[in-house]
């Protein structure tokens, strides 16, 4: 009985469950400092975790300007997406094709499953939160594709 009351404090605290005088920390699409801006507009900002460790989950949020769309890619892992503010267009297949997007407006969850060659953007600003498990890559089908930011990008 110790072991296992001794195995879930340890659980706990790894999981941050038991960090409970640490103050809640929390963020609006308007509040975000983002960390990493692209040539195309995109940002990025690393909310909670480390993206590039094994294993261990991590949120971040992500912004995409009005008229900007990525070419087809895939991730390492599966990522889970909250549409905070706009619209997410998400379509899947190796060849962009606008007749194949999804829209996905503010307020929706979409899970896209690792290795999934989609792409995505928004015709209007839209800002997303995703979860995901590191080691994080992307994966672009045109090599010479630019990437957006924040994107580690795996040749």
């Amino acid at each position: 009985m110790i072991t296992r009351i001794v195995a879930l404090a340890a659980l706990m605290v790894a999981t941050g469950v038991a960090h409970a005088a640490d103050p809640a920390k929390g963020w609006t699409p308007d509040t975000i400092v983002w960390q990493t801006n692209a040539p195309n507009g995109t940002g990025y900002a690393l909310l909670e975790g480390n993206r590039d460790s094994g294993a261990a989950p991590f949120s971040y949020a992500f912004r995409i300007p009005e008229g900007v769309y990525d070419t087809p890619h895939s991730h390492s892992a599966t990522v889970r997406v909250f549409v905070a503010k706009g619209a997410l267009r998400i379509g899947f297949g190796s060849v962009f094709d606008r007749s194949r997007l999804m829209t996905y407006p503010a307020g929706s969850y979409v899970i896209v499953p690792g290795g999934a060659v989609h792409f995505d953007g928004a015709d209007v600003d839209t800002v997303i939160y995703g979860t995901a498990t590191g080691p994080w890559s992307t994966t672009y089908l045109d090599h010479s594709a630019p990437a957006s930011a924040g994107t580690p990008v795996k040749p």
